[in-house]
């Protein structure tokens, strides 16, 4: 098991859900944290927790990863002592709309592609050339089940996931030859406030998602996570699937009959 105390780790999105429960269980590791989201206030309590229960050292980057300048004025440059970045999470990203496709509105689809596709893309392509040029590196996208199984209305958030999982795939043959390991992390459902975003704050009909059956917790994906960045140096884990044992397929959930 590799540790990782004293990595840098880079976290999109870490504001809340699976972000936030990444930057935990790798703090407790040693690892020192990057952490990124577009709510300040948010990165900071959860650098104040983590200092405070881990000792970990935090460097806050607040910007929106579909601003391309608000990228490059975060990433192109650190502080000594941050500048080489050993970890990236690309988990930033979220699901607009839950509409047929030749209903959808045109503004989530660009704020989904935006975010799972050209956000990961820019934060890629800013760090991973310090990986290559230091000769370590770890690079973990977060997928979902979404982007190996369409599910009805699902239809650009699907393809959006679909886009990570093949992005991932052609990042591992661009870096063949060198140590840097790519891996792909594609959850089932997972209940953090992913729904609460796709349905613009609308708490009931969010919950309605995992009525009668158990999700996923944040936490378990990180710990997904947490398993690949520690495997030896020689072993890739180039994608973990997990789902909620109420889960088969993306379509599939068992549900209880409520009492």
């Amino acid at each position: 098991m590799q540790s990782l105390r004293d990595q840098i780790v880079l976290i999109t999105g870490a504001s809340s859900g699976i972000g936030a429960a990444c930057a935990r269980v790798l703090a407790k590791d040693g690892a020192k944290l990057i952490l990124n989201g577009r709510r300040k206030e948010r990165l900071e309590a959860i650098a104040r927790d983590l200092k405070e229960h881990h000792g970990t050292s935090s460097l806050l980057r607040p910007f929106d990863v579909r601003d391309l300048t608000q990228v490059k004025a975060a990433l192109e440059k650190f502080p000594g002592e941050w500048e080489s970045i050993d970890v990236l999470i690309n988990n930033a990203g979220l699901a607009r709309g839950f509409d047929k496709l030749y209903e959808g509105h045109i503004e989530d689809w660009e704020e989904m592609i935006d975010s799972n596709i050209k956000g990961l893309l820019y934060a890629t392509r800013l760090v991973v050339p310090g990986m290559v040029k230091r000769g370590r590196g770890h690079v973990v996208n977060i997928a979902s089940i979404a982007g190996m199984q369409t599910y009805p209305r699902g239809n650009v958030y699907c393809a959006s996931k679909a886009a990570v999982r093949v992005l991932s795939d052609g990042l591992r043959q661009d870096l063949l030859g060198t140590p840097i390991r790519v891996t792909t992390i594609s959850p089932g459902l997972v209940e953090t406030e992913f729904s609460q975003v796709r349905f613009r704050g609308d708490r009931e009909r969010a919950a309605q998602t995992y009525r009668g059956m158990t999700p996923l917790t944040a936490d378990d994906v990180a710990d997904a996570v947490f398993y690949s960045l520690t495997r030896p140096p020689h072993v890739n884990i180039n994608e973990i699937v997990l789902l909620p044992t109420d889960q088969a397929s993306s379509t599939l959930v068992y549900r209880r009959e409520e009492s």
